[in-house]
C-alpha cells in the first residue's frame, strides 16, 4: 500500500472533499453496543447538517434501543474504495415533531421520485428519534479512481 491508500485522521474535522461525499445521498452504516457487548450495524439513511451527521430510526428497533443505553457509536459511509469513518457519542432528541420532520427530510433525499405525501403517510404512525452525532474522530479515505 502507498501511503495514499491508508486512511487519513483528521480529528472532528471534515475536510471539503469529505463534505461532497456525504452531500451525495450513500447508505450508511451505524455500529453500535448490544448489551452482552457484541456489535451490532445498522444500514441507515443520513444527512449532513453543519458539523454533524443526523439519523433517524423509529422506537422499539435494537439499534436505537442500544445508544439510549451506551451512546458510543461508529459510522461509516463507503463508496466503493472511498469512504469516511466517524467515531464519537450521540446525541438524542426523542422530540416527535422533529422526528417526523427529519424522516420526512430524510425519505425525499433518498426517494426524490416517491410523493412527498406518501412518503410523510408512511412514517407519520411512528414514534421516531433522531440523533445527531458530532464526530470525535474521522477517518477520510479517497482514492479517486
Amino acid at each position: 500500500m502507498t501511503p495514499t491508500d491508508q486512511p487519513v485522521p483528521a480529528p472532528r474535522v471534515l475536510s471539503a472533499q469529505g463534505r461532497r461525499f456525504l452531500d451525495a445521498p450513500r447508505y450508511a452504516v451505524v455500529a453500535t453496543l448490544n448489551p452482552d457487548g457484541s456489535v451490532l450495524q445498522a444500514a441507515v439513511w443520513y444527512k449532513l447538517q453543519g458539523d454533524a451527521i443526523v439519523f433517524n430510526s423509529r422506537v422499539g428497533r435494537r439499534w436505537p434501543a442500544n445508544l439510549n443505553r451506551d451512546r458510543r457509536v461508529s459510522f461509516i459511509v463507503v463508496d466503493g474504495e472511498d469512504y469516511i469513518e466517524m467515531h464519537g457519542e450521540v446525541e438524542i432528541d426523542e422530540d416527535p415533531v422533529r422526528g417526523q420532520r427529519v424522516i420526512a427530510e430524510l425519505a425525499r433525499r433518498y426517494e426524490p421520485e416517491e410523493d412527498p405525501a406518501a412518503q410523510i403517510a408512511g412514517f407519520a404512525g411512528q414514534h421516531r428519534v433522531t440523533f445527531e452525532l458530532r464526530p470525535a474522530r474521522v477517518y477520510e479515505r479517497f482514492l479517486g479512481r
